[in-house]
């Protein structure tokens, strides 16, 4: 396990973004370039058969992220995780920025997070299971940690 994160940590440098933590984005400043953004990272996300992506995955040093749920894509801007169940559970998980690398990573079995649209209309979202755990994920992308550094 430790190999793995010493290879993997010495191949992630050359990616310094990923280990950066991202600028909140102003929703006055939400324009046509974010919903091409949003669509560019659906696709790519789709298309990696990912189901989650955060914008510092491609280059962008902002708090955006991409969730798959239920083959409905949706975009979380400025997302924060309010609650988090005292209760946790340890799963499998890969990235795409990490292909073919998989571990054990222990997370909150339920969270609460609240967001922000395009339209800029904010939510609150009550996760559990995959998706709670694929939010976590995404979000510490968000905040320059990856799951490699999480493993159990």
């Amino acid at each position: 396990m430790r190999k793995i994160r010493k290879l993997l940590s010495l191949e992630l440098n050359s990616s310094l973004i990923l280990r950066k933590k991202s600028i909140k984005i102003d929703l006055e400043k939400i324009d046509k370039k974010y919903f091409e953004l949003v669509q560019n990272m659906i696709f790519t996300m789709v298309s990696d058969k990912g189901i989650g992506l955060a914008a510092p995955q491609i280059g962008k040093n902002i708090r955006l992220v991409i969730i798959n749920h239920k083959e409905k894509p949706f975009e979380l801007i400025n997302p924060v995780i309010t609650r988090k169940s005292r209760e946790t559970i340890i799963g499998e998980e890969g990235c795409l920025s990490v292909p073919g690398v998989f571990g054990k990573v222990k997370r909150h079995a339920h969270i609460e997070c609240e967001y922000y649209n395009l339209a800029r209309e904010k939510y609150i979202l009550k996760a559990e299971g995959l998706l709670a755990r694929v939010i976590q994920h995404e979000i510490d992308h968000l905040n320059g940690v990856l799951f490699i550094d999480k493993l159990v």
